[in-house]
């Protein structure tokens, strides 16, 4: 009689011990009425979770003329490039192209949306699973490459003779300032982006407005408050998000959090938005009537008076990005209640998967999205006997691009030499020098980038 090959984590202590077979005869599934795998333990990331991974892996699909299946399996994947049915069209996340006719069936897949001043939650899932998930990251430096752009025009239209003034080229009516437009763009970049991917059939996004105005000047009303736009407002959640939900005067995090007032009630402080903070518990007891200059933080107050940039984002852009998307809304407390009624940390991600719907789906691996520029024109500034110029040539590799060099996958750092030379930097940090004949191009490193 055969031995288990395996010990039973879950078998309490005081089991008798019965030897039993493990015979592949007495397994078959006409005897028994489950599948032959045996669970050695009730972990469940172990028992649920396909791939050696322990995570719910797919591999996204497009059919001959380009458009998105539903994804597969990895076993599935490496069969199919093996047999040349399919080839691979991007590498993270992993894509691949059929290279016959195929069927068109197709689930409902539902897109949630976070949006964000500085990071965008998204998540997609069907009934059962989520399919991709992540965070993108945006980019903080379009104000100040906008700043140095308009200083390169000026020194140069200041050599020309008189120019008329122009007032044909202000702001229209739809225009947003170059930082914000970068943002609603990247929000809908984002959304095509697993739109090409992933034949999604409905998308919601967050819609989180706040009422500056009402939170300023709380005893508004009648025809003063009619004068603004109206908008719903959460002091609670305003001030969680201006504060990082974090407390203003020791700086503790994952602690109950109290709305208090900077300049107390009993010492004439209003309840307009400027004079609140976040604090703990321990914080808001010491400090009592004092003032926060007079408990030990003056900056306190300059902090509260200023905007908070998400909401104002969130107030311009959220009608243009719902209707661009043509997409359902949900609110802030909605998803709060929901990410916590399932146990959920707080996170875009997580605030993503609740906004498509998610509940008891299988969770997938999250990937971290960054923008990157396509572009970067770089302007002399040696002025030694030379006028400044620049560089209108544009090299076939570019900052950030993957690569392979003699087997190895490394990043480009930068070309020289006339675009002959190529320096890169591989896993461990090492610099390379080659020359650009002997190194593959696998992936550009612009625009977005999955990692």
């Amino acid at each position: 009689m055969q031995k288990l090959s395996v010990k039973f984590k879950n078998t309490p202590g005081n089991a008798s011990q019965v030897p039993c077979s493990v015979n592949e005869v007495l397994n078959r599934e006409d005897t028994l009425g489950v599948s032959r795998k045996v669970l050695a333990d009730n972990i469940s990331d172990e028992n649920l979770h396909s791939g050696k991974s322990g995570q719910n892996i797919r591999v996204f699909v497009l059919n001959m003329r380009g458009e998105p299946l539903m994804p597969t399996t990895p076993r599935k994947t490496r069969k199919l490039l093996e047999q040349g049915k399919a080839k691979v069209i991007q590498r993270t996340p992993f894509t691949i192209q059929l290279l016959y006719a195929s069927g068109e069936s197709k689930q409902d897949i539902t897109l949630g949306i976070d949006p964000g001043y500085s990071t965008i939650g998204y998540s997609v899932i069907t009934n059962d699973k989520e399919l991709i998930s992540g965070e993108l990251t945006l980019r903080t430096d379009i104000k100040k490459l906008i700043e140095q752009r308009a200083s390169y025009r000026r020194t140069r239209r200041g050599r020309l003779w008189y120019r008329e003034p122009r007032f044909d080229n202000r702001g229209k009516d739809g225009w947003f300032a170059p930082s914000i437009q970068h943002r609603l763009d990247s929000h809908i970049k984002l959304v095509d982006k697993l739109k090409s991917i992933l034949p999604i059939t409905k998308v919601i996004v967050e819609v989180a407005t706040f009422d500056q105005q009402k939170m300023q000047n709380p005893e508004i009303s009648g025809i003063e408050y009619h004068q603004g736009e109206l908008q719903g407002y959460m002091v609670r959640e305003y001030l969680l998000d201006k504060w990082q939900r974090t407390c203003a005067y020791c700086g503790k995090t994952n602690v109950p959090l109290e709305v208090e007032h900077i300049i107390p009630k009993s010492r004439g402080g209003s309840n307009r938005v400027s004079n609140l903070a976040i604090s703990c518990r321990d914080c808001n007891t010491v400090k009592g009537t004092r003032t926060a200059e007079e408990f030990g933080h003056p900056g306190i107050q300059a902090k509260a008076k200023k905007p908070l940039k998400s909401a104002a984002f969130m107030n311009i852009v959220k009608k243009r990005l719902v209707e661009i998307l043509d997409g359902e809304i949900t609110y802030g407390y909605i998803t709060k209640h929901d990410r916590i009624k399932i146990g959920l940390e707080k996170s875009h991600a997580n605030d993503a998967f609740v906004i498509a719907g998610g509940d008891i789906q299988h969770r997938c691996k999250t990937y971290a999205i960054t923008l990157k520029r396509r572009n970067n024109r770089s302007i002399q500034t040696n002025r030694n006997g030379f006028k400044p110029s620049i560089r209108r040539q544009r090299y076939n590799l570019q900052p950030n691009d993957l690569v392979k060099h003699e087997g190895l996958l490394c990043r480009v750092k930068g070309v020289f030499n006339y675009g002959k030379w190529v320096r890169l930097v591989d896993s461990a940090g090492t610099i390379i020098n080659s020359n650009i004949k002997k190194v593959e191009l696998l992936t550009y490193g612009k625009g977005l980038q999955f990692t």
